[in-house]
């Protein structure tokens, strides 16, 4: 995506500015916490220690960070074809309905190591194909793929609802939700890693989605920056004037983008039911599909920074759990205030210190921001 600033070095974009963005926010929660008359140097050790403190807490932050790979992925894939993908909270909720069909069709004559596969099929043709209905509007109607995949979210919403109170809900059951999942379509825990460092886990729904979520990451960075296609939505996301002039057909490279788009957003089911729950029931995707365009924008669209930033809020989701225990006066509501902090200035804000950066950088060495070619003109 297009920059209104000068490039700045790799590791000050990647590294250096979120860091800023969410020191500041995190400045700001500080004062928040101080508000309600509680210590925030106390809070933050607090919020680390119930995410990293014990093996329990470790696997919590890592069981929200694979949905929240899943999501960050998928917001990012659109965004470098210049397409902002609100969809993905409704594109994940109703592969929830992909993996529900094949689990509840092969969970009894099926190990889990043959049903893993096929319920990966699913969720991700289930959330491509819901994609695909926005980007065909913006590609070939004009409808702007915000306002689109934004009003999907509600119907995806409406369809689940239907067939969960219905069609799906087993007998003499008054759940909105399906049967439970059997012995075939649980996934295996990963605690056992985190156990051989010494640390102890009651139990904890940290499982192999884990590793399908940083396969998906290698992935989208071999298809962003390694291949053809990649280089033709890149392009596309630059300019698509000079995309249409090199011969990129539009129509598809908008269809393909968030077709990807929506299968990573629709793999993002598959954590939350088969490796913890084992059923597919209400809100099941629990906001995680907005939390990603966060994700995505702190990480730049990069898949390790997206993988690092979903751990961060991992960390929120599991360490603002436990400073809500601990500090009463900190409630879960103030919890939230401090992760929309953490995404208004990774994103919103997300350009606020840049150009005070650049100008250091530019004093510092005007090779590093290009300013040397421009005196050049100038001359």
């Amino acid at each position: 995506m297009s920059t209104p600033y000068a490039k700045l070095p790799a590791w000050a974009d990647y590294g250096l500015i979120p860091v800023i963005n969410l020191f500041v926010a995190f400045v700001v929660a500080g004062f928040v916490v101080l508000l309600v008359g509680e210590n925030p140097f106390r809070a933050a050790a607090v919020l680390v220690e119930g995410a990293f403190g014990r093996g329990q807490g470790i696997a919590f932050t890592l069981f929200y960070a694979t949905t929240f790979i899943f999501t960050g992925l998928s917001v990012a894939v659109a965004a470098h074809c210049s397409l902002f993908n609100i969809g993905a909270e409704g594109q994940a909720y109703v592969a929830g309905l992909g993996v529900a069909i094949v689990c509840l069709a092969f969970d009894s004559v099926l190990p889990w190591w043959l049903l893993f596969p096929l319920a990966i099929i699913g969720a991700a043709a289930v959330g491509a194909l819901w994609a695909l209905i926005p980007a065909y509007l913006q590609a070939k109607r004009g409808s702007h793929i915000v306002i689109t995949t934004m009003m999907f979210n509600f119907i995806a919403f409406s369809v689940v609802v239907y067939l969960l109170v219905g069609v799906l809900k087993p007998a003499n059951s008054m759940a909105p939700q399906t049967r439970t999942f059997l012995d075939g379509a649980q996934l295996p825990k990963l605690n056992w890693i985190i156990e051989l460092f010494g640390a102890k886990i009651r139990s904890a729904p940290f499982n192999i989605t884990f590793l399908l979520a940083l396969a998906m990451a290698f992935l989208v960075w071999v298809l962003i920056w390694r291949t053809r296609l990649g280089y033709e939505m890149r392009t596309y996301g630059h300019s698509p004037k000079a995309a249409r002039y090199a011969g990129i057909s539009e129509t598809r490279i908008i269809i393909v983008a968030m077709m990807i788009s929506g299968a990573l957003a629709g793999m993002m089911a598959l954590n939350p039911t088969m490796g913890d729950q084992h059923n597919v029931a209400l809100d099941f995707v629990s906001g995680a599909g907005f939390v990603g365009i966060a994700v995505a924008l702190m990480g730049r669209l990069h898949p390790i920074g997206i993988v690092l930033a979903a751990i961060l809020f991992g960390m929120l989701y599991q360490g603002g759990a436990e400073l809500a225990f601990e500090m009463p006066a900190i409630s879960r509501d103030m919890i939230v205030i401090i992760q929309g902090l953490v995404i208004l200035f990774a994103g919103a804000l997300e350009h606020m210190f840049r150009p005070y950066i650049q100008a250091m950088f530019a004093s510092i060495s005007p090779r590093t921001v290009g300013m040397e070619a421009v005196k050049g003109k100038g001359a």
